[in-house]
């Protein structure tokens, strides 16, 4: 059996009584950094054996990971913040272990975009998520793509691209669409910034960002 463990993505009191239980009687923890982890596994005195698995390794260590629950053992998987395989390693480990017939399990619990929909004040009977935006190649035509969609886009940011990203996105999808860029959920500093594109673009440039963002925007009234 692997299972997948969401983690608090700032706030250590959301993590979950089943993800703590599960945490303290798998074989294995597989986490993407072992020293971050190791923050979330001492504050709730798990003593779980743990191994690094990450972007740069989980192509070589799949095979081993699933040869090791064929023999038996329990293995979870967690990331540094969030729900194993949203904009995280996960998926190669939970395609390859369906391919084997390894049983998989991931329980529910912290990712910074359900919050941050939830809470935009847009439209949330349909969305869509995209993850973070491509670094160069194909930046241009997914932005386009994304002003063309009639539901309400999410996607994450990192700080030091925030401000470029919204100028980018002033071509395609105009200085009055509306749109909440959320900072720092769960955390002490958490922020909301709810307006129109163009005041997000002269707000952000009077307000250096820090920390992680979640941009919610309206989808396009055109169709």
């Amino acid at each position: 059996m692997i299972y997948l463990i969401p983690t608090p993505i700032g706030n250590l009191e959301d993590m979950t009584l089943r993800g703590i239980r599960l945490l303290k009687e798998v074989d294995l923890i597989l986490a993407e950094d072992t020293r971050t982890s190791q923050k979330l596994l001492n504050h709730y005195e798990i003593k779980t054996s743990m191994q690094s698995f990450h972007m740069h390794n989980e192509h070589k260590k799949v095979a081993q990971v699933i040869q090791e629950v064929l023999r038996g053992k329990t293995i979870a998987l967690i990331s540094d913040a969030g729900t194993p395989g949203i904009s995280d390693p996960g998926y190669l480990l939970v395609h390859e272990a369906l391919k084997q017939g390894v049983k998989v399990e991931c329980l529910p619990g912290p990712t910074a975009l359900i919050p941050a929909l939830v809470q935009s004040g847009l439209p949330i009977d349909r969305f869509v998520f995209e993850g973070f935006l491509p670094p160069k190649k194909g930046r241009q035509g997914r932005l386009k793509q994304m002003a063309e969609e009639s539901r309400t886009t999410v996607f994450y940011e990192s700080p030091h691209k925030i401000i470029k990203t919204l100028g980018q996105m002033l071509p395609y999808f105009g200085p009055q669409r509306k749109l909440a860029v959320v900072r720092e959920l769960s955390k002490k500093f958490e922020s909301n910034f709810r307006g129109s594109l163009e005041e997000a673009v002269h707000f952000f440039e009077e307000h250096p960002p820090k920390g992680e963002f979640v941009i919610v925007v309206e989808g396009t009234k055109n169709k």
